[in-house]
């Protein structure tokens, strides 16, 4: 069986998503997918060639910075240019999930992530939570701490105002690449079942 292909589509304001968005990638990668790493650039460009690669994709990963209690202007661009593959239902019963950053701890990135789910239920899509125990649980919700932000739904990190290759912090990377991991082996498992039947 062919490898699953995974597009990781997001924006990047200040480039600290971008890094989460390359941890994820890694994390799949290693996992054994394919990935289309998918850079929404501005909200006036044309999102043909990325609707075109979600349509290809196996699984989708929707990754956004949390700008004001939900996504930025361009990820919602985006969204709305979707209506085109939801029209034929075109990415229904792909796998997909979600991540977002913000400079504060909560930031209220669960909108974000509301959000994100929203559009994948809009689309008939099968929503891949993290997997992960909250970083209370396990005693770390240090800066090195997996999902040290505790979420379920969706992938959060937290970045300082400083250059992206100093933050988000280690835990928060690691817990992307987790993600990543995740989401490649149920996208293997997706794919396989898809195929048996």
């Amino acid at each position: 069986m062919t490898k699953p292909t995974i597009a990781i589509v997001y924006h990047s304001g200040y480039g600290h998503t971008a890094v989460v968005a390359e941890a994820v990638a890694e994390g799949a990668r290693a996992a054994g997918a394919e990935v289309r790493l998918e850079r929404i650039e501005n909200a006036a460009q044309d999102f043909a060639p990325i609707l075109k690669s979600v349509g290809e994709a196996d699984a989708v990963i929707f990754g956004s910075p949390t700008y004001m209690g939900g996504v930025s202007a361009p990820f919602k661009a985006f969204a709305d240019a979707s209506s085109q593959a939801w029209f034929t239902s075109a990415w229904k019963d792909k796998l997909a999930a979600g991540f977002t950053n913000s400079l504060s701890l909560s930031g209220d990135k669960l909108s974000t992530l509301s959000y994100l789910s929203i559009l994948a239920a809009q689309h008939s899509m099968v929503w891949v939570g993290t997997g992960l125990p909250p970083g209370a649980s396990t005693g770390d919700v240090s800066i090195d701490g997996v999902n040290r932000l505790g979420s379920s739904l969706g992938v959060m990190t937290q970045s300082d105002n400083v250059a992206p290759d100093q933050s988000p912090g280690a835990g928060d990377r690691k817990t992307a690449h987790l993600f990543g991991e995740r989401m490649a082996k149920a996208a293997t498992r997706w794919k396989a079942g898809a195929t048996a039947a």
